[in-house]
């Protein structure tokens, strides 16, 4: 046997060990250079101008923050103008972390990763998080301050008549390009440069003409017929057109509809006034109460016509009718409803009078019209301020005397105050609840002790609530005075007997006295002056022909002295001083 062929050969061996050889020197290199590079950056490596080559990941993320730190702000240029603008307001946020991470550093076995740590790096831009709304808001506010928006194109109707509305470009700038520019702004601490770029419109004239052809033209071309249960009503263009519009989406203007003008149009032809619902009520008739019956009307579903007047407008003249379905409608408050209101009888009235005045037989007698007939249902609150209005010359009312400031003053209402204590008392003994009301700040003879009210636009109120199980009709009336004779307010409620109501009032106390002013204001009045006093009222509830006291409710009143007012001419302002003449020299 030959030994020579099963025993391996010299040469061989030594091939082998010097290739393992050889993976043992490579490999120990390879390690030996994965760790020298751990999770450092490529030695070469910048982000936005700051060396971070050889630094660890963290140390590299550390250095990022610092040089980041001071730069707060970013100053902008648009045109001639500059201004500093906050990170905060542009939205920008440095990704320290990311920015490190685009530059190569962290571990890895990667042989191309060491590579890069040995021989690469790059300098690259910050990795920057940008919040959209908030850039996007500066954008707009520079453009606004700086440039001039593009001019829309539209359409509008008028007269029965379309009239086109031309385009125009705009000055503007562009947010991609500000982006950029202010990105590099920060990054190398210098100005954002933003130039001034033509915008077009989103609607251009291109759009417009398609819209006039599509729509506008053919809408204004000939009258459309509503056809109500036989009855024809014809609109033409000039009545239809202010109903019109268009809007702009995606680019185009498109066909739009003022619903609520249709309908007021529709009403005015379609619904006779005679033949409209009428909810039924309760009025005084020859003076009692009586329930005026409800009335049904002729009615239409709004949507019968709107859904479709769009469509039917740009149709040819003969296809320009549709057909409205016509339903009865019944009113709101039935006549059922308003007998269940029970109102039937006088539960209370009250009177006050007052001397001649013109501006309180004007002011006085415009509440009185406009409170008169007000119905109260079951738990529905009163305001004399929401029923009568703010007193203006608009609303009827004329300027008179007030209390202002504990004086007397001119202003428009001057006198309504009576209206409210009239109302308070016809309210008290109807044994309604009080809610909100304020006494005059000094007494004032002509009205009950403790049992007055007064009103002022905006701050006091008369409020009282209709807390019984009937209906309370209001009827107020005014009998104007004259040179020879008072006049007089007079409420009076009606309803059903809930209550008897008895008062007593207490003794006045607590006098304080008045004082004396002296005004040099233009609109002072004179006033003789009196003291004032602490007076206390108590309100009783019977049940109706009952002497025993079910409920008792207190009311206090202080009422502050009324000043004696001195009207003085005011004093002369002092002359200025003369200047004096320079001495010559002797």
């Amino acid at each position: 046997m030959n030994n020579s062929t099963t025993r391996e050969k010299p040469g061989g061996r030594v091939v082998i060990i010097t290739v393992l050889a050889l993976v043992l020197i490579f490999g120990g290199a390879y390690v030996v250079a994965y760790l020298n590079a751990g999770d450092k950056v490529p030695r070469g490596a910048s982000v936005a101008g700051v060396e971070i080559g050889g630094l660890s990941h963290d140390d590299a993320v550390t250095e990022l923050e610092k040089a980041y730190a001071d730069r707060d702000e970013v100053d902008v240029k648009v045109g001639g103008d500059s201004e500093a603008i906050s990170v905060e307001d542009l939205g920008l946020t440095l990704d320290p972390d990311a920015s490190v991470d685009a530059a190569g550093g962290g571990k890895s076995w990667s042989a191309s990763r060491l590579w890069d740590y040995y021989t690469g790096g790059d300098d690259l831009d910050a990795v920057v998080d940008v919040d959209e709304e908030k850039f996007q808001a500066v954008v707009d506010r520079l453009t606004k301050e700086h440039g001039t928006p593009p001019a829309e194109g539209d359409i509008s109707f008028k007269g029965g008549k379309v009239r086109k509305i031309s385009s125009s470009k705009g000055k503007g700038i562009d947010p991609g390009t500000a982006r950029e520019a202010v990105l590099s702004a920060w990054a190398t601490d210098e100005t954002a440069e933003l130039e001034l770029e033509e915008i077009d419109p989103e609607i251009d004239d291109n759009d417009v003409q398609a819209a006039l052809n599509q729509f506008g033209n053919p809408a204004v071309s000939a009258p459309v017929t509503l056809v109500f249960d036989g009855a024809k009503v014809k609109l033409t263009p000039k009545e239809f057109a202010p109903v019109l519009d268009v809007e702009a989406s995606d680019g185009k203007l498109v066909p739009a509809l003022k619903e609520k003008k249709l309908e007021k149009l529709v009403d005015s032809r379609v619904t006779d006034p005679d033949d409209a619902p009428v909810d039924a009520t309760v009025r005084l008739v020859k003076g009692k109460p009586k329930v005026i019956p409800a009335k049904p009307g002729v009615d239409y579903d709004p949507s019968d016509i709107t859904d479709t007047f769009l469509d039917l407008v740009v149709q040819s003249s003969g296809d320009r009718t549709a057909k409205v379905k016509a339903t009865a409608k019944k009113a709101d408050f039935t006549t059922k409803e308003a007998r269940k209101l029970g109102i039937r009888r006088k539960v209370s009235s009250f009177a006050t009078t007052y001397p001649h005045a013109d501006y309180r037989n004007v002011n006085l007698g415009r509440a009185a019209e406009l409170i008169n007939g007000t119905i109260l249902k079951p738990g529905e609150t009163f305001s004399l301020n929401d029923t009568v209005g703010e007193r203006t010359a608009e609303n009827g009312f004329t300027q008179g005397f007030i209390i202002a400031g504990g004086v007397f003053k001119e202003d428009f209402g001057g006198g309504v105050s009576q209206m409210a204590t009239t109302l308070f008392n016809a309210m008290f003994f109807a044994g309604l609840e009080d809610v909100e009301h304020r006494p005059h700040s000094f007494y004032i003879d002509r009205y009950p002790v403790g049992r007055e009210a007064t009103v002022v636009w905006g701050a006091l109120d008369l409020k009282f609530k209709n807390d019984t199980d009937n209906g309370v009709l209001v009827q107020s009336e005014v009998v104007p005075s004259t040179y020879d004779s008072v006049g007089k307010v007079i409420v009076t409620m009606w309803s059903t007997k809930t209550w008897d109501i008895t008062t007593r009032k207490g003794d006045r106390y607590n006098f304080t006295s008045e004082s004396t002013r002296t005004l040099t204001t233009p609109d002072c009045t004179p006033n003789s002056g009196y003291g004032g006093f602490d007076i206390d009222v108590w309100r009783y509830f019977h049940k109706p022909g009952s002497d025993k006291v079910e409920r008792t409710q207190k009311f206090h009143t202080t009422y502050t002295p009324s000043d004696t007012v001195v009207c003085a001419e005011p004093e002369p302002e002092p002359e200025p001083e003369k200047p004096k003449k320079p001495k010559k020299n002797g």
